[in-house]
């Protein structure tokens, strides 16, 4: 039963049991039938649809008059009985398809424009007018589903924090601006001309400062911003799960994600079997050739650099002779029955991911191989490869051959793309880790070295001693929760000295001037007895896209911007008037 509020009950509540009963629902029309002597409206609240009926004999002229007239998308209030649909004229699709509420009353709250397009779950519309009349968008029962799913993940996820000790602190919206890997938004401040603050990019400073300060365990459910190119499962604006726990290890952190995040999935009906699986980031790109691998579905790399050695064909040979680079390759099981005109294709899709080309067999069903450069392989550089690979006819195998990460890197893409455009099975949900991230990777284009996870993670002790002289060799204790092949959330134990701040700060580039200009505030902090700390963000938006099986976050963020940034709806971002310019100081050009 519902307490303050104009109903007494949803639209999703009523059952045989409450045949009898005097009820007032309030809803939208959802749709009008008017059979001559009676009328049918199935009314729709955020809970559900209940059929009500108006019968000029039960219902009286008044009531059976403003049915009449009643449009789509009308909020009304209707008071009435509930009975029994007639014989076969029940709706299994509803809950409430047994039971029908015969009106003696309605009210008008209010009416409707026509909507600009039906309020129907499989109706084609452009997303553009979606977002544009997004509030009558969310009124559909399967973008309010998300909602609620959304909604019941992130109270389980708190829950189950709050459970276990952790402490919710907000932290500030305006803050400095400190490079973490993207743009950041920034803001003008009035009150000092010339200043100002950025929108944070994520807490991740704020919260290992929480932690110096002693709260132990902390997280917030907290917006994030970042200027950045947007794609399916990126927006300006984001929602994570912070967290942060210190006087604890690497595995006392993960074993307390791990609890937690089965709690949350469990309670929105998704089993995470514990433990989790953790996979180091080397083996998951020799493997999978990403760093965020789906093992729902097998199409493993392999590893051939031994087999072309002394190969004729050049570009594999060179590749297998020299230091850092690899031959590597996937089968694609069943693809070698495609069209040539169809493989041919695939090196376009391979170029999106860095390849110059893509070398390729078809192992036809008849026995026969096709492929532009199978000429220039011996017959036991082929035998090895049927052997490595487990090649039947009907298989396609690709190669990739150069530096070893940029060859699982295209290989890794190959592998997502062919499951797609192979459609191949993938059931129910998979979660892993992938641990032990590298510290820094090579910046090709800023010819500098780059953080792999944060500027402010702990690197092995056992490597620290190689920091100046081979920091690509330097591991870091670090982890990302992998879930259907998307980066769900990542973290790792922090830096909590500030020498050895200061010196991974300098290894990125800073000088100690720029450093303590950026970071000073952390820098100091770190030197009042700060603890051992780590924590993790999750990607709250993303995990329940995966979750309602949606292919893009917009789908469960209630006012999402487009691909370019922009707000359909609110027509944002927009101009300012000169007077608010002149009043933070700023001018345009």
């Amino acid at each position: 039963m519902s307490t303050f509020s104009m109903h007494t009950h949803t639209c999703d509540e009523l059952r045989t049991s409450d045949i009898g009963a005097e009820v007032t629902l309030t809803g939208w029309v959802w749709h009008r039938r008017d059979h001559g002597g009676l009328i049918f409206i199935d009314l729709r609240d955020r809970e559900g649809v209940t059929q009500i009926s108006f019968d000029p004999d039960n219902s009286g002229g008044t009531a059976f008059h403003t049915a009449e007239t009643v449009r789509s998308e009308w909020p009304i209030k209707v008071t009435g009985t509930v009975r029994k649909r007639p014989e076969g004229m029940e709706n299994a699709k509803l809950a409430t398809g047994n039971i029908e509420v015969l009106v003696s009353s309605i009210e008008v709250l209010n009416t409707s424009r026509t909507p600009a397009f039906q309020i129907e779950d499989h109706v084609d519309v452009s997303e553009d007018v979606r977002l544009r009349y997004r509030y009558l968008d969310l009124r559909r029962p399967s973008m309010m589903s998300r909602m609620r799913l959304r909604s019941d993940f992130t109270f389980a996820i708190r829950e189950a924090l709050h459970r276990r000790a952790f402490m919710e602190v907000e932290t500030p919206a305006l803050f400095k601006s400190t490079p973490e890997g993207a743009r950041d938004f920034i803001v003008p401040s009035r009150l000092q001309p010339g200043n100002f603050y950025a929108l944070p990019q994520s807490p991740q400073l704020l919260k290992q400062l929480l932690m110096v300060s002693g709260v132990e365990r902390y997280y917030q459910v907290a917006k994030c911003f970042r200027d950045e190119d947007l794609r399916a499962d990126r927006q300006p604006e984001f929602t994570q799960v912070d967290v942060e726990m210190s006087f604890a290890n690497q595995d006392d952190v993960m074993g307390a994600l791990e609890e937690v995040l089965h709690d949350a999935f469990a309670a929105v009906g998704v089993d995470m079997p514990l433990p989790l699986r953790r996979i180091p980031f080397v083996d998951a790109m020799n493997t999978y050739g990403t760093d965020k691998p789906d093992t729902r579905f097998d199409m493993r790399l392999h590893d051939v650099t031994d087999i072309f050695a002394n190969s004729k064909f050049k570009i594999f040979a060179t590749a297998a002779n020299t230091e850092g680079q690899v031959v590597k390759c996937i089968n694609a099981k069943g693809a070698g029955t495609w069209a040539r005109s169809q493989i041919d294709k695939l090196a376009n899709v391979a170029a999106t991911f860095g390849a110059k080309g893509l070398a390729w067999i078809a192992f036809r069903e008849d026995g026969s191989v096709n492929s532009p450069i199978v000429k220039f392989f011996s017959d036991e550089e082929m035998e090895a490869l049927r052997a490595e690979c487990e090649v039947e006819p009907g298989d396609l195998v690709m190669f990739a051959a150069g530096p070893w990460q940029l060859s699982c890197e295209i290989l890794g893409g190959m592998r997502n793309h062919m499951a797609h455009a192979m459609e191949l099975p993938l059931e129910g949900h998979d979660f892993l880790w992938v641990v032990d991230f590298p510290l820094v990777h090579w910046d090709e284009d800023r010819k500098a070295y780059a953080a792999e996870h944060q500027p402010f993670t702990q690197p092995f002790e056992e490597d620290i001693d190689r920091l100046e002289s081979d920091p690509l060799s330097v591991g870091s204790h670090t982890y990302d929760f992998v879930m259907d092949g998307y980066e769900a959330g990542g973290g790792g134990m922090r830096v909590h000295n500030a020498e050895l701040q200061l010196r991974i700060l300098k290894l990125l580039g800073f000088t100690e001037e720029r450093a303590r200009e950026q970071f000073g505030f952390l820098l100091d902090a770190l030197e009042y007895g700060a603890p051992p700390m780590g924590g993790f963000a999750l990607g709250l938006d993303r995990v329940c896209m995966l979750l309602a099986g949606c292919d893009s976050i917009r789908e469960v963020m209630a006012f999402p911007k487009t691909s370019n940034g922009n707000d359909l709806m609110s027509d944002a971002p927009s101009a300012v008037s000169g007077r608010q310019l002149k009043e933070v100081s700023l001018r345009l050009l």
